[in-house]
């Protein structure tokens, strides 16, 4: 059986990067799983609307009907953490140990589904050195399309690219 695949606020909010390559490559990732699942966690989420919120209501307006309809789309397995993700705090490499709370319990969650986290989070990224199950998404090769049976998503994608966030403040 295939891996849960999770991802987090830094690759969702990477989408409307001001850094072009990280830009492209979340949306091409994203593009790419349009119909396959993701997981996210709630904090995850939730983190996501923290930083659009934080953006002037012009930005939010034109932002949010592509997080709608994608979210719509896509289907997107969110969850809270368990008993099993708090376990797993147990199995973090010690490199792990200067994260915030809640990327620890991120990874945590990873490990207790036996998934695997795709980020843009520099310090999460690193403890793929560590032997966690993390990786940066592929570069983008080309011109990203959202491709969907009425070919809304994309446009509204084109749209939202006036929110432009750091993806790193997430």
């Amino acid at each position: 059986m295939p891996r849960d695949v999770y991802v987090d606020a830094s690759l969702f909010m990477g989408m409307h990067s001001a850094d072009p390559a990280v830009r492209a490559a979340c949306a091409a990732f994203f593009a790419a799983h349009l119909h396959r699942p993701v997981v996210m966690t709630y904090e995850e989420v939730g983190r996501c609307d923290d930083l659009v919120w934080s953006h002037s209501r012009h930005e939010q307006d034109v932002y949010y009907p592509f997080m709608d309809v994608l979210h719509s789309l896509m289907p997107i397995r969110r969850r809270a953490y368990t008993t099993a993700d708090w376990a797993a705090l147990a199995q973090l490499p010690a490199q792990a140990a200067d994260l915030a709370p809640r990327e620890r319990m991120l990874l945590a969650s990873v490990l207790a589904a036996e998934g695997e986290l795709v980020t843009v989070n520099p310090r999460l990224t690193a403890l793929a050195a560590a032997g966690l199950p993390v990786r940066a998404p592929r570069p983008a090769s080309g011109a990203v399309r959202f491709a969907d049976a009425d070919d809304v998503l994309d446009g509204l994608y084109r749209t939202s690219l006036t929110l432009e966030v750091d993806h790193a403040a997430v």
